[in-house]
């Protein structure tokens, strides 16, 4: 299964991780038919590609806006189909150690 991002998955057929962080505002239920719903982006990018997902299953307790996030689907029609309980957060290896309180 092939990790794409956000501004990579476009033309992508059949199943893909997508790799990305999460922006804006999380609606609805994972337990309900319209499911969770959720914008994705790419982590650390220039690219304005947002690409919105629906997800049904499990929620990780650290899932929030602004995680790293990695979710298997498809995509159709712009919006990204998430396979049940395939949502994994990532923890962010990029960021910076925390800084002293030293003033």
């Amino acid at each position: 299964v092939a990790d794409l991002t956000p501004s990579t998955v476009a033309g992508h057929q059949g199943n893909v991780s997508l790799v990305g962080a999460v922006v804006g505002k999380v609606t609805g239920d994972s337990y309900t038919r319209g499911g969770m719903r959720f914008r994705v982006k790419d982590i650390g990018g220039a690219t304005a590609a947002r690409i919105p997902v629906v997800y049904h299953g499990s929620v990780p307790d650290l899932f929030k806006t602004g995680r790293h996030i990695v979710v298997e689907g498809t995509l159709r029609n712009g919006l990204f189909v998430a396979n049940r309980n395939s949502l994994i957060t990532k923890c962010p290896s990029k960021y910076a150690p925390a800084k002293s309180s030293k003033t």
